[in-house]
Parts: C-alpha cells; sequence; structure tokens
C-alpha cells in the first residue's frame, strides 16, 4: 500500500509540466519517500495547481474536514510539501511541482542522504527537465554594465523586479547547501536566495526564508555581485517571484550546462563582446569568472563563444583595459519569454505533451 502511494504521487508529479521521470531503479520512489509519508502522497495528488480552503478540498475531493487544516499546514509549513498561505483566519493550500517547488521547500530539512539522492536524481532529472523549453530561468545583467541607450525590459534590470516587489525574504541557496553536505564546497557567499512578492508582509508568515527589507534585498544583490555570481530570475515578462544568485559549480541550472551539456537552458538578451584591439590577452576574464566556460583565448585576442555566454555581465567587472562590452542581441535572436507563469506552465505543458487539466 505504501509504495503504491509513492508510484500515484510520481505519476502525479511527472503529469505536471515540470516533470518528475521514472528511473530504472526506482530512486524517484526513494527520493519521494524521504520527504512524504504514505498519507501525506495520497493527500498531495488530491491538491490542484491553484489554492484552495480546506473546506473547498474536502468538498471536492470527499475527505473529511477534521483534521484537514491541520495536516495540509504541517506539509506547508513544517514540512515543504506543498505551497500554502494565510488570508487572515483562512489558510489556502495548493500543490507544487518537484522543482521548482518541493525540492526547494527541503532545504530546512536537507541531509547528506537526501543530499546524494538528490544529486543522482538529478542526473535524471535534468536531462528531461532541460530538454524542452521554455527556458526555466533568464539572467538579468549586472545593470551597472547595461549602457543606458539599449532598450531593456522590466526582466532586464534587477531593479526593476524588486521595484515591482512589496515584500522580500533571503535564504541559502539550495544549490550550495547540497553542494556542502556532499563535500563540493565552494568559496561563494550561500545566503543569497531572494523572494519577492507583490503584497506587504507575505513573509511574515512563510516557513521558507528570512524577512528582509528592501534596502536588504539590494544588499544581498550587491554582495552577489562582489562575489562575481549571476542573477537569475524566472523567464517570463512579469510576475517575477524570486531572484536566483548563482556559480556554475553548484547552480543546479548551470551545471545543466556545464555538467550535463544542456543547450538553451537559460534565456538571455544579451551577450558579451571582446574589443581584440583593446585586449592584451592578460587573462583575467578566463581565470574562474565565467560561469558556463563561454571565454577561451585565441590566436591574438580573448574569444567569446556566443552559443555559451549567457549575458550576465560577470565578465565586465574583471576588464582593467574596458576590453568587454555587453551587447544586446539582434531581434532575431531573442526568444520572447512567456507573459506570466500560467503561461509558461501552459507551454511547456504542450511541448512535454501532457494533459495536466484535472490538477489546474
Amino acid at each position: 500500500m505504501s509504495d503504491e502511494s509513492y508510484r500515484k504521487l510520481a505519476k502525479t508529479l511527472d503529469t505536471l509540466p515540470n516533470g518528475f521521470p521514472a528511473t530504472d531503479d526506482g530512486l524517484e520512489i526513494r527520493v519521494l519517500k524521504k520527504v512524504f509519508s504514505p498519507e501525506e502522497a495520497e493527500l498531495f495528488c488530491d491538491l490542484k495547481l491553484s489554492f484552495e480552503t480546506p473546506v473547498q478540498i474536502a468538498e471536492r475531493t470527499g475527505r473529511p474536514l477534521e483534521g484537514l487544516d491541520e495536516m495540509l499546514t504541517s506539509m506547508w509549513r513544517e514540512k515543504g510539501q506543498i505551497a500554502g498561505a494565510e488570508l487572515g483566519p483562512t489558510r489556502i493550500f495548493k500543490m507544487v511541482p518537484w522543482i521548482i517547488g518541493i525540492w526547494e521547500f527541503q532545504i530546512d530539512r536537507m541531509d547528506e542522504e537526501f543530499a546524494r539522492m538528490g544529486n543522482e536524481y538529478y542526473q535524471h532529472f535534468g536531462r528531461e527537465f532541460f530538454a524542452r523549453g521554455p527556458s526555466v530561468m533568464r539572467t538579468i545583467p549586472i545593470e551597472q554594465d547595461v549602457t543606458p541607450t539599449q532598450q531593456t525590459m522590466l526582466y532586464d534590470r534587477v531593479s526593476g523586479v524588486i521595484e515591482a516587489g512589496q515584500s522580500f525574504a533571503v535564504n541559502d541557496c539550495i544549490c550550495k547547501k547540497e553542494k556542502r553536505l556532499l563535500g563540493h564546497e565552494c568559496d561563494n557567499p550561500i545566503e543569497v536566495c531572494l523572494a519577492i512578492a507583490p503584497l506587504p508582509g507575505l513573509f511574515e508568515k512563510q516557513p521558507w526564508g528570512r524577512p528582509i527589507s528592501k534596502q536588504e534585498a539590494y544588499d544581498v544583490l550587491d554582495k552577489a555581485e562582489e562575489a562575481g555570481l549571476v542573477h537569475m530570475t524566472s523567464n517570463v515578462e512579469a510576475g517575477h517571484s524570486f531572484i536566483c544568485n548563482c556559480c556554475g559549480c553548484c547552480c543546479a541550472v548551470l551545471t545543466g550546462i556545464n555538467q550535463l551539456g544542456m543547450s538553451d537552458v537559460v534565456n538571455a538578451d544579451f551577450y558579451s563582446e571582446i574589443d581584440g584591439e583593446l585586449c592584451t590577452l592578460c587573462g583575467n576574464c578566463m581565470e574562474n569568472v565565467c560561469h558556463v566556460n563561454a571565454i577561451s583565448e585565441g590566436e591574438t585576442t580573448v574569444e567569446v563563444d556566443r552559443k555559451l555566454c549567457i549575458g550576465c555581465g560577470v565578465c565586465l567587472d574583471t576588464c582593467m583595459l574596458e576590453a568587454i562590452e555587453l551587447k544586446r542581441k539582434p531581434a532575431a535572436e531573442r526568444i520572447a519569454s512567456p507573459p506570466n507563469d500560467d503561461a509558461w506552465v501552459e507551454e511547456r505543458g504542450r511541448l512535454r505533451g501532457v494533459d495536466y487539466s484535472a490538477y489546474k
């Protein structure tokens, strides 16, 4: 009975647009057992991708209302299995995908065993997750590297994403924590994951993250830029709810490029270009700077691989001669982001060929 509950949960997660692929040895089931009890797995499968109250869930599913609010609240606040929110005296809940969702919510419960299992499952999940569009993330270039003459959208300006929010929280990066637990710690700051919400006070009652002010959010970005990290957010035009500050050695998205050899993982409107007349081949920009190994030494100058460059702008700050410039891609090369999260999910579901209408 227990394994049947987990197989049902795995099928449900794989029906969602983000996916949850099966493995030959059942690793995905062992991962779910680490996070869910059989009863929690069954309840998760009765939820939807849209928020509902416990009363609505009970009426729709036929579940007893008694104890339902308490169990859902535990799955949200204590175990990071679902999403929840409080609207006055009323709590609302919804299911979330494995990534981005359940995995990230496990940061306070992650131990070495779970990190090892997650890293192993990533080899299966990542290949499928990154194989289909739309890209899950888009880079936001360091703002000072974008010249005033270049027309930019809100998502091209990290300040635009911050200014659109009214609540902010920061937490440790789960990718960096996973690597630390596996003995592959890097020197980059770990408390750099930002969450953003359009309503005031939202993170005061959320289990994820430490509530911070807008100025503190900008301070986190400054710290990330000083460390040479890459700003990334969701690949949508509006409604951004997070800014990740990433390194190529830990980030699950960037390692999709570096370790899995996947292409089109990150959407970017910019690219770096080297001025061969100014470049002296000093090597500063090639030494542990580019997080996707897009910079290499040519015969007479440093060269940027346009297919690999993600337009983050990190390399510009290392060039003392200002021989690197961030340029906007021609319109024909830019890939439009879906307008919002719902549109992204719809497009991902269409490209994966999954019918997730039962969970809308």
